[in-house]
C-alpha cells in the first residue's frame, strides 16, 4: 500500500511539473523554458551582479519556490533532518560542471524534456547524452563508489538554504538598489509573479514527498529496474506533450527551435556530464535544490555550486549560443567530464579499501 501511494505521489508531481512546465512558458517564461534550473540560475547570478548580461538578470520566483516548497511540507511533517559532510566541497564543483554542461545544452534536464515535449528535436541527442552519463554513473556506483556517509550537523546549517530564498524572495518584491532587473531578452521574459511562486511552491513540496528527480529516475531504473520515479518522469513528459499541443506551442522539428543548437555531438557530451555528475552528487540540478529545502546541507552546497556556475557561464563565456558551443564551453565540458571520471575512480578506490 505504501508503494502504491508513493508511486501515486510520483504521477502527481510528474503531471503538476509537466503541466506548470508548460503553463510558465505560455503565460510569459522564455518559449521550452517555463522551468529550467540552469537558466534560472544563471538569471539569479546576474540579478545578484555575479555576471554581467544584464539581459540575462532576473530573480526567478520559481526557484526560490522550489526550495521554500520542500523546507515548508518537510518542516511541517517532521521530515526536515539537517545532515551533512559527505564531500561537500566535491559536491560544490560538480554542481558547478553540472550548469556548464546545462549551459552548453541550453537547458538543465527539466528543460531537456520539455523542449522534447514541445517537438524540439535538438533535445534527442541531449536525452541520449544524459542516459549515457546516466549509464556510467551506476556502473561506478555497482563497483563500489560512495561519497561517504553523512552525519547530523548542527541545526542552524540545515536553515541557511531556505532562509537564502526568502532573502531573494524579499528582494524581488521591494527591489533594492544593488538587485539588476533586465528588462529586455529573456530577463523580461516571465510569467507573472505570484503564479510563479505559486507553481513553485506547489511542486517543491510535491518533490520533497515525492522524490522526483530526473536522473535519479533514470537511474534507479537502471540499476534496480525499479520504476516509481520513472512513472512520475514519464507522466511530466506525456502531459507536457498534451499540453504543449493544446496551447499551440508544439513545433516538430530542430530547424529554428528556441533556444537551442545544431552541435549535437557536444550537446551529447555535455548532458552525459551533467548525468554523470548527477549520480556523482546524488540528484539533478532540480533535485538538489529540493534537498536543500528539506536540510540536506551538501545539496546546498551543491546548489551554491550552481550558482557560481551561472555566473561564470557568462564572465567565462561557457554557454552556446544558436550558432553552437564556444571554444570555452567546449574546454569546460571535456573538463567536467575528466574531473567526474577522476571523481568516480578516486572514491570508487575509497570505498574498496573501507572495512
Amino acid at each position: 500500500m505504501k508503494a502504491i501511494r508513493m508511486i501515486d505521489v510520483s504521477i502527481v508531481t510528474g503531471a503538476v511539473l509537466g503541466f506548470g512546465g508548460v503553463l510558465l512558458a505560455y503565460l510569459g517564461n522564455p518559449a521550452n523554458s517555463g522551468i529550467c534550473v540552469s537558466c534560472f540560475m544563471e538569471n539569479i547570478a546576474g540579478a545578484l551582479q555575479l555576471h554581467d548580461n544584464v539581459r540575462m538578470s532576473y530573480l526567478r520566483p520559481e526557484l526560490m519556490g522550489f526550495v521554500l516548497g520542500s523546507f515548508l511540507i518537510a518542516f511541517g511533517t517532521g521530515r526536515f533532518r539537517v545532515r551533512g559532510g559527505s564531500s561537500p566541497v566535491l559536491r560544490f564543483f560538480v554542481g558547478f560542471f553540472i550548469i556548464v554542461g546545462c549551459a552548453v545544452f541550453i537547458g538543465c534536464p527539466i528543460k531537456m524534456f520539455l523542449r522534447l515535449a514541445a517537438g524540439d528535436l535538438t533535445a534527442v541527442a541531449a536525452t541520449l547524452g544524459l542516459i549515457f552519463g546516466i549509464w556510467v554513473g551506476v556502473r561506478y556506483i555497482k563497483e563500489g563508489f560512495a561519497l561517504g556517509g553523512v552525519k547530523e550537523v548542527p541545526k542552524i546549517q540545515g536553515f541557511l538554504m531556505p532562509l537564502l530564498a526568502l532573502v531573494l524572495l524579499v528582494f524581488l518584491f521591494v527591489h533594492p538598489s544593488f538587485i539588476r532587473l533586465g528588462q529586455k531578452g529573456p530577463a523580461a521574459l516571465h510569467a507573472p509573479l505570484l503564479v510563479s511562486l505559486f507553481a513553485g511552491l506547489v511542486i517543491g513540496a510535491l518533490a520533497q514527498r515525492s522524490g522526483l528527480c530526473v536522473t535519479g529516475a533514470i537511474r534507479n531504473f537502471i540499476l534496480a529496474r525499479e520504476k516509481t520515479l520513472l512513472n512520475g518522469l514519464l507522466t511530466a513528459f506525456f502531459v507536457a506533450v498534451v499540453f504543449s499541443l493544446l496551447l499551440g506551442q508544439f513545433n516538430l522539428g530542430m530547424n529554428a527551435q528556441p533556444a537551442s543548437h545544431l552541435s549535437h555531438g557536444w550537446t551529447f557530451l555535455a548532458m552525459a556530464m551533467v548525468g554523470l555528475g548527477s549520480v556523482l552528487i546524488d540528484g539533478c540540478p532540480f533535485r538538489q535544490l529540493i534537498k536543500a529545502g528539506q536540510g540536506d546541507v551538501d545539496a546546498g552546497m551543491a546548489s551554491l555550486g550552481m550558482l557560481m556556475g551561472g555566473a561564470l557561464v557568462f564572465l567565462w563565456f561557457l554557454g552556446s549560443t544558436s550558432a553552437g558551443p564556444t571554444f570555452q564551453g567546449k574546454v569546460g565540458v571535456l573538463t567536467g567530464l575528466i574531473f567526474s571520471v577522476a571523481a568516480a575512480i578516486a572514491f570508487r578506490k575509497r570505498a574498496r579499501r573501507s572495512p
